[in-house]
């Protein structure tokens, strides 16, 4: 069972229709970065509990997650609506394997992420530990507008923190939009775009790369890779090349 504290909504951000941001202090276990805790409300006498990754750094005194309102979801709704003051549910502890502990060492990093599955890798990136392990890093943020892009500006943020290390990568699949790709993942992937874009390659030699979003993203992805670049999906018992986590 969860064990569950209360925490107070300090700030809520509003990207688009159904997008939004929200910022909480709750007296939690710290987390590794990458990780997930759930919210929860009381909603007609039940509690109504759902998982999201925290996009803060584990050292920031506050905690912030990023999420889409699911049109007639029990819970999205709710949050959606929250002000600033109100009260809310977090679980204690933080669970999941999507850190960098798990990861093996590469030459290449790639983060390819959909929607607001980009949470866990700008967790990663902003407490910035334990990434000297890789001589570049790619992440890759891909949604349907332009408009979506919300936190593209911390995305440059980190791009000039890391000096040339970290190079980013927009992709919008609807419309054409200033320094993004066209596309899907995968598709960008058996094209070649999108590590033209990067000037990287992905190899089962040099890369490893980490899926996180839209599940139907992440197994074509990982089809591909398989098929095509003869990478393995990674596990403790047996290292490979491909993590993944499926956002819903």
């Amino acid at each position: 069972m969860a064990n569950w504290v209360t925490g107070k909504v300090t700030d809520i951000t509003h990207w688009t229709d159904s997008l939004f941001s929200i910022k909480i202090h709750a007296p939690i276990e710290k987390f590794t970065a990458g990780q997930f805790a759930k919210l929860a409300l009381e909603i007609d006498e039940e509690r109504i509990q759902r998982a999201y990754s925290y996009v803060n750094s584990p050292d920031d005194n506050y905690l912030e997650f990023y999420l889409v309102t699911v049109p007639g979801g029990k819970l999205s709704p709710q949050l959606a609506a929250l002000k600033t003051g109100n009260e809310l549910f977090v679980t204690e502890q933080a669970a999941g394997f999507f850190v960098l502990d798990e990861i093996p060492d590469s030459q290449t990093l790639w983060m390819l992420s959909t929607g607001t599955a980009i949470g866990p890798y700008l967790s990663i990136l902003q407490q910035g530990i334990n990434l000297e392990r890789f001589e570049n890093i790619v992440l890759v943020h891909a949604v349907r507008w332009g408009k979506d892009l919300s936190y593209l500006p911390l995305m440059q943020a980190l791009e000039n923190k890391f000096q040339g290390k970290l190079k980013i990568q927009t992709i919008v699949s609807r419309e054409k939009w200033p320094n993004a790709l066209m596309g899907r993942i995968p598709a960008l992937i058996e094209n070649g775009q999108l590590e033209s874009a990067a000037g990287l390659s992905i190899q089962a030699e040099n890369s490893h790369v980490m899926l996180c979003g839209n599940p139907q993203m992440v197994r074509d992805t990982q089809q591909l890779l398989k098929e095509q670049r003869n990478m393995a999906k990674h596990l403790r018992r047996k290292p490979g090349h491909i993590t993944s986590e499926q956002y819903w």
